[in-house]
């Protein structure tokens, strides 16, 4: 490890990467900590103090502590999180979005300015409704200096700002850093809590509100389960695919014996994140309504964060984008038809129609032992919070997205390192690429 250290020293362009990296991300939490011109910092953070488990709690966590006080980053990533969501979803509905998306990378850069655009209307539609929830009351009384339209359209403008740098300060990174970019701000934003989050557990074990015995098992409950979500993030399906020895004008192709790897996690982190914004947006309206609207009763009623009936949508939901998000990255038949090109064959599996329902079936087992593995580390760590008052500031959600991205970044290094013939982090082991 201290050697693989060592040797980002020696390649010149994978330092200027991690250096820019560190620097973009260096400038996201300055300008999370540069509150919203027109407000009373002071108040939303005494008002957020008795939000604990709210879905405002679970949105701070996203943004890193940016809506806690409301600076220019308050809205984060989400808009472009949820303009993602729906604009994937349109490209399966819309046949013109579907054959814009079949047409390669021209066709993806433009589905991409599409979705910027839908991020800067989302984020122009959550700011107006921070605006009048400031005014109303929602974050505190007096919270906001000078009310009235003009303090409106100001938060509009600088929360939608805030949000557009931020997704071109992620496809900065993702383009000249290391990682990928927009993850890479989400883990972030969560990485900065956890100075909050131990000095927080202290003060529990210094008012003998936790035992130390208690504190003991809390970490290592926390270290087996990050340690069985590492173990499963790497698990692989090897599909084997035979190939026949082939005669190509003079030359003679060798047979032999490949594998199509399926993950048990294809789809990565993205099912949690997605399945948490759709739940996030509907509770904003909820909360910015008031409590004395439909809206408002019917969500805090029956959608409260932690309550059954969230973990149920919320279970549901992750299942569902498992295997959403699965089908856009492998389509069965392209791969059958990639296995028959190359003249390779499944054994035992007849070529075409039967080796893309062969692979389908498998995908379809995987995704589902995938689904249920992500579920599960989504809503034990809820519910032992709920239920049993373990204090776990890191959610299944946040815990998947700092493993799932250290995982990536960790074999994005890996690959400058290898490329160059130096050894990677562990010696004899290589990191698992991800499908993308």
């Amino acid at each position: 490890m201290i050697g693989s250290v060592q040797n980002i020293g020696r390649i010149p362009e994978l330092q200027r990467r991690i250096l820019f990296t560190i620097g973009m991300l260096g400038v996201y939490r300055i300008g999370a900590k540069i509150a919203t011109p027109g407000i009373d910092p002071e108040v939303i953070r005494r008002t957020f103090a008795g939000l604990e488990g709210s879905v405002f709690s679970l949105i701070n966590v996203f943004s890193g502590g940016a809506l806690e006080q409301l600076s220019i980053f308050a809205l984060g990533i989400m808009p472009y999180i949820s303009a993602s969501i729906i604009m994937q979803l349109l490209t399966v509905v819309i046949p013109p979005l579907e054959a814009l998306k079949k047409e390669g990378a021209q066709g993806q850069r433009q589905i991409s300015q599409y979705t910027r655009y839908f991020t800067i209307v989302l984020s122009l539609f959550q700011g107006f409704l921070i605006a009048i929830a400031l005014e109303g009351g929602t974050f505190g009384e007096g919270a906001v200096l000078e009310p009235g339209w003009p303090f409106r359209l100001m938060a509009m403008l600088t929360l939608t700002s805030g949000t557009a740098f931020i997704m071109w300060l992620g496809e900065q990174i993702t383009e000249r850093g290391i990682g990928n970019g927009i993850s890479l701000v989400i883990f972030s934003g969560i990485i900065v809590g956890v100075p909050g989050a131990l000095a927080q557990l202290y003060n529990l074990v210094s008012t003998d509100q936790y035992t130390l015995i208690q504190v003991l098992f809390l970490f290592a409950f926390i270290i087996v389960l990050t340690g069985f979500v590492v173990f499963v993030e790497r698990g692989q399906r090897r599909i084997p695919i035979q190939h026949a020895r082939r005669v190509v004008g003079r030359k003679i192709s060798q047979g032999g014996m490949s594998y199509f790897p399926l993950r048990v996690n294809t789809a990565n982190v993205i099912p949690p994140i997605f399945a948490s914004s759709l739940l996030i947006f509907p509770q904003q309206i909820a909360n910015y309504a008031g409590a004395g609207s439909v809206a408002g009763d019917f969500f805090n009623r029956y959608l409260q964060p932690g309550g059954v009936p969230y973990n149920g949508l919320y279970i549901a939901l992750i299942v569902f984008f498992c295997f959403f998000y699965t089908a856009i990255l492998i389509n069965p038949e392209d791969v059958a038809d990639n296995i028959r090109r190359s003249g390779g064959s499944i054994p035992g599996v007849r070529p075409g129609r039967s080796t893309a329902d062969f692979i389908d079936h498998v995908l379809s087992r995987i995704t589902l032992v995938g689904a249920i593995y992500i579920s599960a580390i989504c809503v034990v760590p809820v519910i032992l919070g709920n239920q049993f008052g373990v204090p776990f500031y890191f959610g299944g959600t946040a815990l998947l997205i700092i493993v799932g991205v250290s995982m990536d970044l960790m074999s994005q290094i890996e690959a400058h390192l290898l490329s160059r013939q130096y050894e990677g982090f562990v010696q004899g082991v290589r990191q698992r690429g991800r499908l993308r």
